[in-house]
């Protein structure tokens, strides 16, 4: 770490190593007038320790009184927003149908999106609420264990299970059957465009 007064020195030199540049490069008298400025008023070089003050309740703003009327006002229309954006209606059976279909559609990895997707585009309103029920627990699995149990590397969780006729298991017959795992371009593309994945 470089001292004040070192900092000071080296300051001095770079101004006048600045002055003789700029008297060499320009020998005119407004020339010599700046580089005489240059050599007058160094660089002052200051080291200056930040800390992080942390929790220390300097940075916290103080509101004005109309700014505590008008929270008062909004405070209440904000929470009420919210309650409204998060609550999911119970009773409400075709939006929770649809909430599923679009958790289905966009899990984040391609391959989940277009096999729960595509399943979900054309099963998900026929399923009584026991089933509704059942595809929900399996949309809250993890990304990766719906793709291994869509592709049959795990098997069916036991929970899950229910004779060969629970939600999960129909997912995965239908996944056996589908031509969605074969290599084939133009039936990626049509059935990703039927079922609005694209």
């Amino acid at each position: 770490m470089i001292s004040s007064q070192k900092g000071c020195q080296l300051a001095a030199s770079c101004s006048r190593m600045v002055a003789t540049r700029l008297r060499n490069a320009f020998p005119s008298a407004a020339a010599t007038t700046l580089a005489n400025k240059v050599v007058e008023t160094p660089m002052i070089f200051q080291t200056t320790r930040r800390g992080y003050k942390g929790n220390a309740g300097d940075a916290m703003d103080k509101l004005s009184a109309e700014e505590v009327a008008l929270l008062k006002i909004a405070q209440p229309k904000a929470e009420e927003i919210f309650r409204n954006h998060t609550a999911l209606p119970v009773d409400d059976v075709e939006t929770r149908r649809k909430r599923l279909i679009y958790r289905a559609k966009q899990r984040g990895w391609l391959e989940v999106d277009l096999l729960l997707g595509t399943w979900a585009s054309e099963n998900v309103a026929n399923l009584n609420s026991d089933e509704l029920d059942q595809f929900e627990a399996f949309v809250n699995m993890e990304t990766i264990d719906i793709y291994n149990v869509i592709t049959l590397r795990l098997d069916v969780p036991e929970e899950m299970k229910r004779n060969g006729q629970s939600v999960a298991e129909k997912i995965q017959e239908w996944a056996r059957s589908s031509p969605l795992g074969k290599a084939d371009p133009d039936m990626y593309k049509a059935v990703k465009t039927e079922h609005k994945l694209i």
